[in-house]
């Protein structure tokens, strides 16, 4: 209670000097001393009006609602004049949830469609945005013209933007926040921390684990490996094969760098290999029987509960929230947390699970939509959210109550005030991120701190459970991403998943990867759990051509040239 007590203090004092202080430039070179005095004339209107616009927003994926009365959006709306309430995905798919939307013909303020984001496009639904852009620095220093240019539709315009991948300034990456092979720390430390780098070896060294410790301490049983095949989240299945062969997430296709060349990673041999491996352990009861039947949200608790000894996921698919609970229940001193492996189908490949460099979604982002009444306003609301200021209340939180500042200016918290902000409660009341608005990575205007708690190496490191230190430790590495490895970026065509998460029924390529799309998720559990994994490959393969994936490849092929020349044009 008096925690509670001195964090309401500490916030009220924090509201009321960042009213007084006024809006601060967000430093970008690019923001012009006209476009700083503009934005200060907005703050001083906004203080002399006090009024606080309310923005509604609506994201085509599964998310945490904040309270009503939360203290860091309320400290936000006072500094600049407007805040958002936002809903999420529940209960549907992003498909139905906005086609419903589209049904029904109303919308909220700003919206962002997923896989869906074509169909509010054809529906008339999204604002186009490209005349507006040179009004807001700060949206607009987020891309380079060619990257804008990448999000224009078929009809010149831009309709969103996209939220995550642009770094300002210096990269600063702690966590691999991508694909990878996760085992958690204590199967690593029992083992003596192995070196780890193919398929057979990550599962020879579950099964071992397993047969050795068959229950938790506290007599829980323990479950070798899962797999996450709900809806879109199927790659946690299906796209292995592409990093297995030392290819980076394209996504949809492996993409040759020497020959530009679009190649299907569903039917090399390195595919047939993995799923025959996990049909080999589904046999021996180590893949999860309840796999391909469990929910996103029943896969989530059953990580919470540290008895998942490894699988395949994207780390922002269950680090903020099962990694956050395993953290709260203190289940960090048993080693129940994740960390990534460098894993290829044979020794001494190169691996490219981590890229550096950012990577842009051209398929989808936060748009407004035709429902909204005050355009100027939600951009502008878009523009405030990326002041440097307003950027760390959304990411670090409140200075004295979620970090302080040390003698060399660096954010910095206490053990405390890290394991506040794991907490679900807490970060309902107190925390806003506005996660689905745009954001930056990489480094503060200051030169010092990293945009994100994540980012920052000092606070990152003191962060970590001993569990998690101690693996580090054993192999020599201080991050996830020095865990697993770093490559360059790839080639200018990156992320070939950009252009085919757009694709729809409307062509030939597209229809074909409609079909692929419900052949894998319907056949692709079959071959795992198949007691004759030949018959069922050759089954699943048939069904497979019968697709037409040429189609879809020759598509991906011209969307690779189309790309490669474009990039050519800004050389």
């Amino acid at each position: 209670m008096k925690l509670k007590k001195a964090v309401a203090l500490l916030v009220t004092a924090a509201m009321t000097m960042s009213i007084m202080a006024g809006c601060g430039s967000n430093g970008d070179s690019k923001t012009s001393a006209d476009a700083d005095k503009q934005s200060e004339t907005q703050d001083a209107s906004k203080e002399d009006s006090g009024e606080i616009k309310e923005f509604t927003a609506f994201f085509a994926t599964p998310g945490s609602e904040i309270n009503d009365d939360n203290e860091v959006q309320q400290i936000i709306a006072e500094r600049v004049g407007a805040k958002c309430k936002e809903t999420w995905l529940t209960g549907q798919t992003d498909k139905e949830a906005i086609g419903t939307m589209i049904a029904g013909g109303e919308y909220p303020d700003f919206i962002e469609g997923g896989s869906a984001t074509p169909q509010l496009i054809d529906a008339g639904a999204l604002v186009p945005l490209d005349d507006y852009l040179d009004q807001y620095p700060n949206i607009k220093a987020l891309f380079s013209e060619q990257d804008w240019d990448k999000l224009r539709q078929s009809d010149g315009h831009i309709y969103f933007i996209p939220q995550f991948g642009t770094v300002k300034g210096r990269e600063r990456v702690c966590t691999h926040n991508d694909e990878a092979f996760w085992i958690q720390t204590r199967v690593l430390e029992w083992a003596g921390y192995p070196k780890v780098e193919t398929m057979d070896e990550y599962f020879d060294l579950i099964e071992a684990y397993n047969e050795a410790n068959p229950t938790m301490e506290d007599g829980t049983t323990n479950i070798p490996y899962t797999i996450l095949c709900e809806d879109w989240r199927y790659f946690c299945l299906e796209n292995a094969p592409q990093f297995l062969d030392g290819y980076p997430n394209d996504g949809s296709c492996i993409v040759d760098p020497d020959e530009l060349k679009v190649i299907d990673y569903n039917t090399t041999p390195t595919a047939k290999r993995y799923f025959q491996k996990l049909n080999e352990e589904y046999q021996k009861g180590i893949v999860d029987p309840e796999s391909f039947t469990q929910t996103y949200d029943e896969y989530i608790s059953k990580l919470s509960t540290g008895r998942v000894l490894g699988m395949i996921d994207q780390w922002w698919d269950f680090a903020y929230t099962a990694e956050d609970s395993i953290k709260s229940q203190g289940l960090d001193a048993q080693g129940c947390q994740y960390v990534p492996l460098p894993i290829t189908i044979e020794k001494g490949m190169k691996n490219q699970w981590h890229n550096s460099g950012a990577v842009l979604n051209v398929s989808s982002g936060i748009a407004i939509t035709t429902s909204c009444d005050d355009v100027e306003g939600a951009l502008q609301f878009m523009n405030d959210l990326l002041d440097q200021e307003i950027h760390n209340l959304r990411f670090w939180g409140v200075e004295g109550v979620d970090y302080s500042v040390n003698e060399n200016g660096e954010f910095v918290r206490s053990t405390e005030q890290r394991q506040q902000a794991t907490d679900s409660a807490y970060k309902a009341s107190h925390l806003c991120t506005y996660s689905y608005f745009p954001q930056y990575s990489g480094t503060s205007d200051d030169g010092i701190n990293a945009n994100k708690t994540d980012g920052q190496e000092n606070e990152f490191f003191d962060g970590l459970s001993d569990s998690v230190k101690k693996c580090f430790e054993a192999y020599g590495a201080q991050t996830y991403v020095e865990m697993i490895g770093t490559t360059e970026a790839p080639g200018a065509w990156y992320p070939m998943w950009s252009y085919s998460n757009s694709l729809n029924t409307s062509t030939e390529g597209g229809t074909a990867w409609t079909l692929m799309g419900e052949i894998k998720h319907e056949y692709l559990p079959k071959v795992v759990m198949a007691a004759d994994f030949e018959s069922a490959w050759e089954e699943y393969m048939t069904a497979y051509d019968g697709c037409n994936p040429q189609a879809f490849l020759d598509e991906m092929q011209a969307e690779l040239d189309r790309r490669m020349e474009e990039a050519a044009k800004y050389e």
